[in-house]
């Protein structure tokens, strides 16, 4: 195949490839990131919730839609519950805002 037929299938593929995730914790934080429901601190790179509701919502949304391989839709929304328990919504190494 040359690269010019390479191209043109390229440009037949309308949905983008998930990137591959090793672990389901891995999983549900690709999920909650992709909703926009938690977001990374840029300073020191720790995880935090970003407290909206409705981007919760989507994450449990699409984890109950698209579950990975092997796991069932209510395991796939207990991941994504759980990986909310266990994030705050500051960064531990900021100061504080007051």
């Amino acid at each position: 195949m040359d690269s010019s037929q390479q191209e043109q299938i390229a440009m037949l593929m309308t949905k983008e490839r998930r990137p591959a995730i090793r672990t389901l914790h891995g999983w549900a934080i690709f999920v909650l990131d992709e909703a926009g429901a938690i977001r990374e601190c840029e300073e020191h790179g720790w995880m935090q919730d970003r407290a909206d509701p409705h981007a919760r919502e989507r994450a449990l949304d699409s984890a109950r839609r698209d579950p990975p391989a092997g796991v069932s839709p209510e395991a796939a929304a207990a991941a994504i519950a759980e990986v909310l328990d266990s994030i705050g919504d500051t960064c531990p190494e900021c100061p504080p805002t007051d």
